[in-house]
C-alpha cells in the first residue's frame, strides 16, 4: 500500500548539504551549453522559458536567436503585429504560447513601463506564465530563491523520495514543490552582491541532471552524482518511479485541405480566437467523412462553404500527410479545388494571396508543407 503525503519524511539538513555539494560539483563539469545559458537578462530568460514549455531544447535552439533578432526587447515585441509574432513562432507548435507572450509584452509595456517585473507575484500574473516559469525567471534573472518543478525535476524529486504515486495529483504535486524548495541553497547572510545567480544555477543543474542522467526509461545511476542519496536507487525502484502514466490514446481522424487557385492567387482562411491555431492562416480545411473519399464529402463541402463562403468542387488529390496533434492522429489529404458560384457570407476571414505572399504568412506546419508542394509545381 502506498504512503500518503503526510507519511513522507523530507530529507534532513545533513542530506540537503550533501546533495547541494554533490550536484554543484557535477554541474561545474557537465553543464549543458545552451543558447540561453549565460544570460540573466529577464527578457531573454522569459522568451527561452516560454519556448521551452512542452518543447525539447533541441527544437527550441533553432528558434531562440532568430526570434530575439527580430524582437530584441519587450517594446519591439509589444509593438509587433499578431501575425508577425506568429510567423516567427511558426513551426514551434503550441501557438497559444506565442499569443500569450505577445499579450504579456503589452502588459509589461502598459503596466510596468516596459521593464520586466522583478516581483514573483507580478511575473506570475503575466499571460502564459505559471508557477514553474515564474520561478525559473526569478531565480535565473533576479537571483531569487524560487523553486522550479517541470518534467525533468518532477522525475528527479520523485525518485529521490521514492514517491510511488502519480506526482501530477494534488498530494504528489504538493510534496514535490516542498522538496524543490527544500533543496535550494540556503540564503546567504550579510551578502550585498547579486553577481552570481546561485539559485538559478542550482535550478539549471537540477534540470540538467534530470535530462542527462535521471532519464525517464534508463536512468544512468552509475554516473549519477547523488545516487547514494536516492531512495529509489537504494530500494531498486528507479525503473518504476515515478508512476508510469497510461499511454496516450490517439483518436484517428481524416481531414482535407483544399488548394483553391484563381488568377494566380490562393484562397487562405484565418483561424479566429478560441479555436486550434488561432491567428494563423491556412488552406481551407475541415474534417472529412470516415471513408475519406472525395465522392462522400457533401458535408465537408458544406462546412468549407460555411467557413469560407465558397462552394468548391475537388479536382485531384495532391498529397497525403500524416501527423499527430494533441490527442489526434491525423491523415490530412490535400486536394486541388475549383470555386463554383459566387462568394457568400463566411464565418472565417478569407483572403487571396499570391505564391510569393504565402512565404510571409504565419502558417501551421502542414500549411507550410502545402506551400512547399506549390513551389514544386506539383499541380
Amino acid at each position: 500500500m502506498s504512503k500518503s503525503y503526510d507519511e513522507f519524511s523530507l530529507p534532513d539538513a545533513k542530506w540537503q548539504q550533501s546533495f547541494r555539494r554533490k550536484l554543484s560539483a557535477w554541474y561545474a563539469r557537465h553543464a549543458r551549453e545552451l543558447p540561453w545559458r549565460g544570460t540573466t537578462a529577464p527578457y531573454k530568460v522569459w522568451v527561452s522559458e516560454i519556448m521551452l514549455q512542452q518543447t525539447t531544447t533541441a527544437a527550441v535552439e533553432g528558434y531562440y536567436f532568430r526570434f530575439l533578432q527580430r524582437f530584441p526587447d519587450v517594446q519591439s515585441l509589444a509593438d509587433a503585429s499578431d501575425a508577425e509574432v506568429l510567423r516567427f513562432w511558426e513551426g514551434l507548435g503550441y501557438y497559444r504560447r506565442a499569443v500569450q507572450l505577445h499579450k504579456a509584452a503589452k502588459v509589461i509595456v502598459s503596466e510596468h513601463g516596459g521593464i520586466f517585473p522583478n516581483d514573483f507575484d507580478a511575473v506570475l500574473k503575466l499571460p502564459g506564465v505559471g508557477r514553474y516559469t515564474a520561478g525559473a525567471i526569478c531565480s535565473i534573472a533576479y537571483h531569487q530563491r524560487t523553486p522550479i518543478l517541470e518534467a525533468n525535476t518532477i522525475r528527479l524529486h520523485a525518485r529521490l523520495l521514492a514517491y510511488p504515486d502519480d506526482p501530477a495529483k494534488s498530494a504528489g504535486n504538493k510534496l514535490l514543490w516542498q522538496m524543490a524548495e527544500l533543496v535550494l541553497p540556503e540564503p546567504k547572510r550579510n551578502v550585498n552582491t547579486d553577481n552570481e545567480s546561485v539559485y538559478g544555477l542550482f535550478n539549471q543543474a537540477m534540470m540538467d541532471l534530470g535530462s542527462m542522467v535521471c532519464t525517464p526509461k534508463s536512468p544512468d545511476c552509475r554516473n549519477c552524482p547523488v545516487v547514494k542519496l536516492c531512495r529509489s536507487a537504494e530500494q531498486g525502484l528507479q525503473h518504476v518511479i515515478p508512476a508510469l502514466k497510461k499511454d496516450k490514446e490517439f483518436e484517428k481522424r481524416i481531414e482535407a485541405a483544399v488548394v483553391i487557385q484563381k488568377n494566380g492567387k490562393f484562397l487562405m482562411m484565418r483561424y479566429p480566437e478560441g479555436v486550434r491555431w488561432a491567428g494563423l492562416w491556412d488552406f481551407p480545411r475541415y474534417l472529412m467523412a470516415e471513408t475519406g473519399r472525395p465522392d462522400d464529402m457533401a458535408e465537408y463541402r458544406e462546412n468549407i462553404k460555411r467557413l469560407t463562403g465558397r462552394e468548391v468542387v475537388l479536382t485531384q488529390e495532391l498529397a497525403v500527410f500524416r501527423h499527430s496533434v494533441t490527442r489526434y492522429k491525423i491523415t490530412l489529404k490535400i486536394f486541388s479545388a475549383e470555386q463554383i458560384g459566387k462568394k457568400q457570407k463566411a464565418e472565417y476571414q478569407t483572403t487571396w494571396f499570391s505564391q510569393r505572399e504565402l512565404a510571409n504568412l504565419a502558417l501551421n506546419t502542414t500549411g507550410r508543407k502545402i506551400v512547399g508542394i506549390l513551389e514544386k509545381d506539383l499541380f
